[in-house]
């Protein structure tokens, strides 16, 4: 991504803090308006809005960790992972945009789940599609942050082999 040192750190910032606030404002939504477990059809039986709290990672891996080893694998390892992450993204100047973009989804959609980790002690799930053969768990818009940015990053990957 090339552009001036000042320009492009805020550029950085920005796209996180957007992906950032697109999470967290759904959730926030999600949390004053939908009961748990409550099934709201968006798109028929296709697309479900509901609410689960996650008190692990990836479909619940990890839930049933002790709080102690939660902390550690839940909290502090990815924050670590995150911030790492990001330290690459800024100091590496030189970085493709597809490259910048797709790891700037990825912290931002990071930092939204771990923000809700530290502050609740789960992540709020909120989205389901089930279209017969492709079902996915729960989820919400952190993690179609990561997607999108890992999406990104390894389309970047195929283009360059």
């Amino acid at each position: 991504m090339k552009s001036s040192g000042l320009m492009r750190l805020a550029l950085i910032l920005a796209l996180i803090t957007v992906n950032i606030g697109c999470d967290q404002f759904s959730k926030s939504i999600v949390r004053e308006k939908v009961d748990f477990h409550e099934n709201i059809e968006l798109i028929d039986d296709y697309f479900i809005l509901t609410k689960v709290e996650n008190t692990g990672a990836l479909l619940s891996l990890g839930s049933t960790l002790s709080p102690g080893a939660k902390k550690v694998v839940l909290l502090l390892l990815p924050t670590l992972m995150l911030f790492s992450l990001l330290i690459f993204v800024l100091v590496r100047a030189e970085l493709e945009q597809q490259i910048v973009i797709g790891l700037c989804f990825i912290v931002g959609g990071g930092i939204g789940n771990i923000f809700d980790r530290y502050l609740y002690g789960s992540v709020t799930d909120f989205l389901h599609i089930d279209l017969g053969l492709l079902r996915t768990g729960v989820f919400n818009m952190a993690d179609v942050s990561v997607m999108i940015g890992t999406a990104l990053v390894i389309a970047h990957g195929l283009k360059k082999n």
